[in-house]
């Protein structure tokens, strides 16, 4: 007879609900056992079943896909609700998918699939579906009912909060009809935070900038209402408006030549209630080192987040040696460094021409389209993210050459040969308006650190995708070598990877100062699988372990509760919340100390307009980028060092603590000055004061800092500032008669406010001929493309004699003799390295 197997086996036993026990249940399983590490965190989130918010670390190529499908399963066994498996971009959503398919696990990818709708299935779709205004899972004020949730789980957390933010962000476009008239509605507001800034979006100069005063955009929110509500069902509105539409006073506003961006300073998670009320909320992240964004984008629970869940190891990281050529050797030129990975994408690892060993796959980093230039000439393939699928699968399925991936700095799995030698050339740069502003206000404290190091570990988490696997990693440019030689960078990464680059350091003091054969070599070590080099790889690790304890930031969780507060009317009660958090600050980071105090006086603009100035003019105090006062302020007058050697002596010494950070830091200020980019315009205009730092001048950013006067101003001396305009990302072949008006509106700023010193009128322009039409500023000097490279070959040679010796920098002596060597003293340096107008 037949049996009947729909009564064997089943009785009145309950569903499996220990991730662990559903694994071993399966009755095909794509690997015998999981690893351990996997049991540990599913062990581990199982007793916090209970916790609404749960973190699960785990490094990179840990099997975070099944843990966290595996945990969906365990909800919908346990009858706590629907499941939702959320992914960073549908390409992730089809990977997922795949590995569901070999764990058992039924999945779609419809919310409205009745599988899913009745806890048979989890729905795996990625982030804009669930955080959008109009949200299949339901929206506040939608009419809909909101979708009751078990588990959401948030794959690639760090992934997740760039694109959450962009969901809560509505721009609107410059050829849009409500672009030209916000604009005007601010026009006097903006022109009076910065002339120079305004005139830029007169004309849709690319690099112009102009934050929206919070006073203006508060006390003219009914206008701005009227301007934007009906478009609200337009393509460009309606995914957003929905989301802000109830905080829009809240808001930041920036308006940038493309458009005028609106977001709040933290997203309003709670007009999508499906996640808010979602039972269990489950975070996997590799690299997330700083926690803080999870409070301030999703509203999880800081104390929850505080408390990760971990393996008990953090050796399950595939191994990697983890180079940066130019920390080697400053010497060394990125261009020497591509013919190398092509070298080793041919399989000559010798470079003599002849292909002695197998080739590999050689896959580089780009931040952008720009930066492939330098890579053209070398690679076979160059892929965007709409490449990637089908990219992806020809390098896993076997040898490729040597590819660039533009902009993809994680959600793509490399493993095994798909990648030997993996390069980073630049991490992606601030895009949208508000991140620009922080950027530049920002830019030494340790929320922006964090930030630029998470991206550069995501970037090098690609190549390796478990703990057998092994990687190469490249780092190019000074920037990326800066990040694993700082001190503040280094402790900001994550433990296992902190080991490998302390591993790789021992290598690199052995070969310190050499040429690009001893990195061939050492290359070949790991690449070649030489014993000595996997075991000590291995050692490196065997004892490292997690952190025990997230990172929260305390402003970050303050930001959060004071949003919240004034999102309920309780405006002064939000304000007082970031004072504490400015109190708790103290003195450690006046830079963000400022920043926080302009969102202080933001909150109390909305009760206290008087008190809201005033503390805005403190924050000023600490942070000269913040906003500036409706009284505005008088410039301050720049003094000129009285010894100009003293003062760079001083400075350098301040700045770096060895000989490696001292030519690193002058080698980044020359990489960001790119020429014939103007994306990278404030990059230039922030290395051209900080060179003048290097060399003893007193450097500001007027323009940056009083919305009027030069993009830069250097006190040579008591008696004479040199006021620099920078054209870098010009590309035309004479200087135009708006760039030559502005150099004279910039000398006339100059005179009127500090009529005793002379002006010296500098332009860095690719050209140093003028336009017909346009009036030559009497005196003028241009510094062009072939004097800067002049300049840099100068200041570089002044920093490597310093470089030599311990401490020499500090001397006041030294430093002073190699100002006057190459010729960077105030009385000669412009004559050296720039040239007269010529007509």
């Amino acid at each position: 007879m037949a049996l009947d197997w729909d009564r064997i086996g089943t009785g009145d036993s309950e569903a499996l609900l220990r991730p662990r026990d559903i694994y071993a249940g399966l009755a095909s399983r794509p690997w015998p056992y999981l690893r351990h590490e996997q049991g540990e965190v599913l062990d581990g989130w199982f007793e916090r079943r209970g916790d609404r918010d749960v973190v699960i670390k785990q490094n990179t190529g840990g099997g975070k896909t099944a843990v966290g499908l595996l945990i969906a399963q365990s909800t919908l066994n346990e009858g706590v609700g629907k499941a939702v498996y959320l992914t960073p971009d549908n390409y992730l959503v089809k990977q997922v998918r795949e590995e569901a398919a070999r764990l058992g696990v039924a999945t779609t990818d419809d919310p409205y699939d009745q599988a899913f709708l009745t806890a048979q299935a989890v729905l795996v779709t990625n982030y804009q579906k669930l955080i959008n205004g109009k949200s299949a899972f339901g929206v506040v004020g939608d009419g809909k009912e909101p979708l009751d949730l078990g588990v959401v789980v948030v794959d690639d957390a760090h992934a997740a909060l760039a694109r959450t933010e962009d969901q809560f962000r509505l721009c609107v476009p410059a050829g849009h009809e409500a672009y030209g008239k916000l604009l005007e509605l601010f026009a006097q507001d903006l022109r009076h935070q910065s002339a120079n800034a305004w005139s830029g979006l007169e004309d849709k100069d690319p690099t112009a900038l102009a934050p929206i005063p919070f006073w203006a955009w508060a006390d003219k929110n009914d206008e701005v209402r009227k301007v934007l509500r009906p478009h609200r069902d337009e393509l460009a509105f309606k995914f957003v408006w929905p989301l802000i539409a109830e905080v829009l006073h809240l808001c930041t506003a920036t308006a940038t030549s493309k458009a005028i961006e609106i977001r709040p300073s933290c997203t309003p998670i709670d007009r999508i209630p499906s996640f808010v009320r979602a039972r269990r909320r489950v975070y996997l992240t590799a690299t997330l080192a700083d926690d803080s964004a999870l409070v301030t984008d999703f509203g999880a629970d800081p104390a929850l987040v505080a408390k990760p869940v971990t393996p008990g190891s953090a050796a399950d990281l595939g191994e990697r040696m983890i180079l940066a050529p130019v920390a080697l050797n400053p010497d060394l030129d990125n261009e020497a460094v591509r013919v190398l990975a092509r070298q080793f994408a041919n399989g000559d690892q010798d470079g003599d021409g002849v292909a002695e060993t197998d080739p590999v796959n050689v896959v580089v980093l780009v931040p952008s389209d720009p930066a492939t230039a330098a890579w053209e000439r070398h690679a076979d393939r160059i892929w965007r993210v709409g490449d990637l699928e089908a990219g992806v699968k020809e390098l896993q399925a076997g040898h490729v050459g040597l590819v660039v991936l533009v902009n993809k700095y994680d959600g793509v799995n490399l493993p095994a040969g798909a990648c030997r030698l993996l390069i980073l050339d630049g991490i992606p740069r601030p895009l949208d308006g508000v991140e620009r502003r922080e950027a530049v206000a920002l830019a030494d404290s340790t929320v922006r650190l964090a930030r630029e190091v998470q991206r550069i570990e995501q970037g090098m988490g690609r190549g390796v995708r478990d703990g057998e696997d092994y990687c190469a990693v490249l780092l190019l440019g000074a920037k990326l070598a800066t990040a694993i030689h700082d001190a503040r960078h280094l402790a900001l990464f994550s433990p296992a990877t902190q080991a490998q680059l302390k591993l790789s350091r021992d290598i690199a003091s052995q070969i310190k100062g050499e040429g690009l054969n001893a990195v061939r070599q050492a290359l070949r070590a790991c690449l070649g699988r030489v014993p000595q080099w996997t075991q000590r790889s291995r050692r490196a690790l065997a004892e490292v372990r997690y952190a025990s304890h997230g990172t929260i930031r305390q402003e970050a969780v303050a930001l959060r509760e004071a949003f919240d507060l004034a999102a309920t009317g309780r405006t002064p009660a939000a304000a007082e919340r970031v004072q504490k958090s400015v109190n708790d600050l103290g003195d450690r980071d006046k830079a963000l100390r400022g920043w926080l105090r302009e969102q202080k006086a933001a909150y109390l603009h909305l009760t206290d307009p008087v008190a809201a100035q005033q503390a805005l003019a403190g924050a000023l105090s600490d942070n000269a980028f913040v906003l500036r006062p409706v009284n505005g302020g008088a410039p301050v007058q720049l003094k000129a060092a009285t010894v100009q050697s003293r003062a760079a002596a001083e400075f350098l010494a301040g700045r770096y603590r060895d000989g490696i950070s001292l030519r690193l830091g002058v080698q980044e200020l020359f990489e960001d000055v790119v020429w014939g980019d103007e994306e990278r315009s404030d990059d230039a205009e922030r290395a051209w004061q900080a060179l003048g730092e290097h060399l003893g001048f007193a450097s500001t950013r007027p323009e940056k800092l009083y919305g009027t006067g030069p993009d830069n101003l250097w006190a040579l001396s008591a008696a004479r500032h040199a006021v620099c305009e920078l054209k870098t990302g010009c590309v035309t072949d004479t200087i135009a008669k708006k760039d030559m008006d502005q150099l004279g509106g910039s000398v006339r700023w100059l005179n009127g406010y500090n009529a005793e010193v002379e002006a010296l009128p500098v332009m860095l322009h690719p050209s140093r001929v003028s336009d017909a039409k346009a009036t030559a500023v009497p005196g003028m000097r241009v510094v062009t493309p072939a004097l800067f490279e002049k300049l840099k070959e100068a200041v570089t040679s002044y920093a490597a004699a310093l470089a030599g010796n311990p401490d020499r920098w500090a001397d006041e002596q030294a430093v002073r003799e190699q100002l006057a060597h190459h010729k960077l003293t105030s009385d000669r340096f412009f004559t050296t390295y720039s040239e007269p107008l010529r007509a």
